[in-house]
């Protein structure tokens, strides 16, 4: 008896749902902390260069609202989402530390 034993589904519970809440989660921080960089920069005396970087930050935050709603979409679609590339993971992690920069720089 060499016959293959089937493995079992897997049960993903409520992993998807938590992941999926914490993409909303980081994209309602991202978007709190590029409105309040904006606003702090428009609220004074704009100079082409605060204009510039708070064009970049609104550039970045709409990049990252991309891949989490990509993300999220993908979790909600199926009980057994896919898991997540690599290439979608650095992007996100590389618009947040980059829109986190922006914001520092538009508030200091």
């Amino acid at each position: 008896m060499t016959g293959a034993v089937a493995a079992p589904d897997r049960d993903p519970g409520l992993q998807p749902e938590r992941t999926r809440l914490a993409w909303r989660r980081t994209t309602l921080s991202s978007t709190g902390a590029a409105l309040l960089a904006m606003k702090t920069t428009l609220h004074g005396g704009t100079s082409a260069t605060a204009v510039t970087v708070c064009a970049l930050c609104g550039a970045l935050w709409l990049g990252f609202l991309l891949v989490a709603h990509r993300r999220i979409r993908a979790l909600s679609a199926t009980s057994s989402p896919s898991a997540l590339t690599p290439r979608h993971a650095t992007a996100g992690a590389l618009l947040t530390v980059a829109l986190a920069v922006c914001a520092a720089a538009l508030v200091f």
